[in-house]
């Protein structure tokens, strides 16, 4: 049985970036699926440092988002508390010019929870007017790309 593999990366560029919320899934899902996509010879970046809540996105960051061929985004309960993660997010949204270079992967969450922002990612975004009040453009670009993201077929 031939494998797929992404192979073919210069220097700098990754095969897939993956995004997600740490304290929901790094220690388990996040592990094991990044060390399959390895094991198939996809080359992933993978930001594993703890950021401090309303940190800036990094510059190398973005430039990872941009150079990597898909992103793979993994919504989980608490994706939606992370102004990180909904930056991470928003830049993927703005990158990523076909439906075919966005993954997502609905990680103990439904996909109607994502689609509506209700339960916890109600309960975030609720948080996120509050402190954006005097910038409330920004939440409504985090929720538009957690629709296009969620509307996505799979």
């Amino acid at each position: 049985m031939a494998s797929t593999s992404f192979q073919n990366v210069s220097h700098g560029e990754y095969d897939a970036f993956l995004t997600f919320r740490g304290e929901d899934t790094r220690k388990r899902f996040i592990g094991h699926l990044y060390t399959a996509l390895n094991n198939k010879g996809i080359y992933v970046f993978r930001d594993d440092k703890q950021l401090e809540k309303g940190g800036s996105i990094s510059p190398n960051l973005l430039k990872a988002i941009e150079e990597s061929r898909i992103s793979i985004i993994v919504l989980s309960k608490n994706y939606a508390s992370s102004t990180w993660c909904l930056d991470e997010l928003l830049k993927i949204v703005e990158c990523k010019n076909r439906e075919d270079q966005i993954f997502q992967i609905f990680y103990k969450v439904e996909p109607t929870v994502v689609r509506k922002q209700t339960v916890s990612f109600g309960e975030a975004f609720a948080k996120h007017e509050e402190f954006f009040r005097d910038n409330i453009e920004k939440v409504q670009k985090w929720r538009h790309a957690l629709k296009v993201v969620a509307n996505i077929s799979g």
